[in-house]
């Protein structure tokens, strides 16, 4: 499936499949497996394997889909939004330190990577930047601070993520 090249991107492939997106967002460059062959057409990109084999089919898919991402990426940007439940949680932006408070006897600072940027707005946190990876990497990092528990659904969870409750003792009688 050929990807299309919007406007304002340029793609450039060099040697040994060596990728390089530029777009209003920024630049991504990341080096690709080898064995394919990445073949630009005009306004979309082709991404073409050698043989059949199960092994190139499984790193053609890969190949189309981290070009397909990289481009996504420096044209709308990625974001993921995390949400913090539990009383006395609370985080908290100052420059590029995110400090959150999750209940143990000291508060927890993490530095925004390189690339990558958080707002928080509320009780919600929003990890955002043109780098699928870092994006999805970054957050999974500060749900790892406390992540959300079975029985009263404390910690810090994703946005879209549900979690499975369970039902607590039962006291005797």
């Amino acid at each position: 499936m050929p990807i299309a090249i919007p406007a304002g991107v340029t793609v450039d492939v060099a040697e040994n499949n060596h990728v390089t997106v530029k777009g209003p967002k920024g630049t991504l460059e990341k080096t690709l497996p080898v064995e394919m062959e990445i073949v630009r057409e005009g306004e979309e990109i082709l991404v073409k394997r050698p043989n059949d084999l199960k092994k190139m089919k499984s790193l053609h898919g890969l190949t189309r889909t981290l070009i397909a991402n990289m481009v996504t990426g420096v044209t709308d940007g990625y974001k993921k939004a995390l949400e913090v439940n539990g009383v006395g949680y609370r985080a908290a932006k100052q420059g590029k330190t995110l400090t959150l408070n999750l209940g143990y006897s000291h508060p927890v600072e993490m530095t925004d990577p390189e690339g990558i940027e958080t707002t928080v707005d509320g009780n919600n946190i929003i990890v955002s930047g043109i780098d699928k990876e870092k994006v999805g990497q970054f957050a999974a990092e500060i749900r790892d601070k406390r992540r959300p528990e079975p029985y009263k659904g404390k910690g810090i969870k994703y946005a879209d993520e549900t979690i499975r409750r369970k039902v607590g003792k039962t006291g005797k009688k």
